[in-house]
């Protein structure tokens, strides 16, 4: 049972317990902490990073199980762990693959978006929210959760339209965004240094050269896509700047905010227009 009676509440900047008939924080300096577009679900997930990245895992696991429930010849039960639980390449066109044939074809350029949420099996979305968590996790923590969100969706997007001009056909996974989080922190730790940041940057440059090899190992991974995303990292990284160096601003809210909004909208439309198609054309 909501309390109308609220006498506090926890300032959605700084986070630390004040008055609702503030008009100005007395720790931060955020003006009207208390208003609604402050703490509404949107604005409580952008000011939590173990939120935004619960979210953003939790939106590519509901994406992957519908489908699955779409999946026409079942759920993929196979012996081969490669193909358990994976639905069919017809249904995750239909929800939003990209790729040189979906742009070109069906001029569905919406699906630069789409494709990074749609996992081709449940070896790939685990792996891939794998290191999500913990990159996204890192990134939020030197960038903030509006820079890490921007980074995690325009890198995704870069990454694809790279992959694209590279002529690749089909293309699906949250990899090309989440490399571009590890551009970022390359960007940061080369940028930052002493200890911590050449700490970072050579983690980071590890995970990279195992992601190139297993690459070149693997011709079914989309390298143009990877590289694509590293290298739009590296570049919003340098655009966006990192806390130590800028604070987050309204600038970035409202990039961070237009790409929840434009996902909302592109994720709503795939999944609708994909049940129109696969129940009723």
């Amino acid at each position: 049972m909501p309390n109308h009676n609220r006498q506090s509440l926890l300032c959605p900047n700084c986070k630390k317990l004040i008055s609702v008939s503030e008009k100005k924080c007395p720790y931060c300096g955020t003006g009207n902490p208390g208003a609604w577009w402050k703490n509404n679900i949107l604005a409580r997930t952008f000011n939590n990073p173990y939120l935004m990245v619960k979210t953003i895992i939790g939106i590519n696991v509901a994406i992957f199980v519908i489908s699955l429930l779409l999946n026409s010849r079942g759920f993929g039960l196979a012996l081969n762990p490669l193909t358990f639980l994976a639905p069919s390449g017809q249904i995750l066109e239909l929800l939003g693959a990209t790729g040189k044939v979906p742009i070109d074809a069906y001029q569905r350029y919406w699906t630069l978006v789409s494709a990074n949420y749609l996992h081709g099996g449940i070896l790939h979305i685990f792996f891939n929210m794998a290191a999500f968590r913990q990159l996204g996790l890192l990134v939020a923590r030197e960038y903030g959760v509006h820079r890490m969100f921007i980074i995690y969706t325009l890198g995704g997007v870069i990454g694809y339209i790279i992959s694209y001009l590279a002529a690749v056909p089909w293309t699906i996974g949250a990899s090309a965004s989440v490399c571009s989080l590890a551009g970022a922190l390359l960007y940061y730790g080369k940028s930052r240094g002493g200890i911590y940041g050449r700490t970072i940057y050579k983690q980071i440059g590890i995970w990279v050269i195992i992601i190139f090899l297993f690459g070149i190992m693997m011709p079914v991974i989309n390298n143009w896509g990877h590289g694509g995303g590293i290298a739009a990292g590296i570049g919003l990284g340098f655009l966006l700047g990192y806390q130590e160096r800028k604070k987050e601003n309204a600038l970035h809210r409202l990039l961070s905010g237009g790409c929840a909004v434009i996902t909302i909208l592109v994720l709503g439309w795939a999944v609708l227009s994909g049940v129109f198609i696969r129940f009723f054309a």
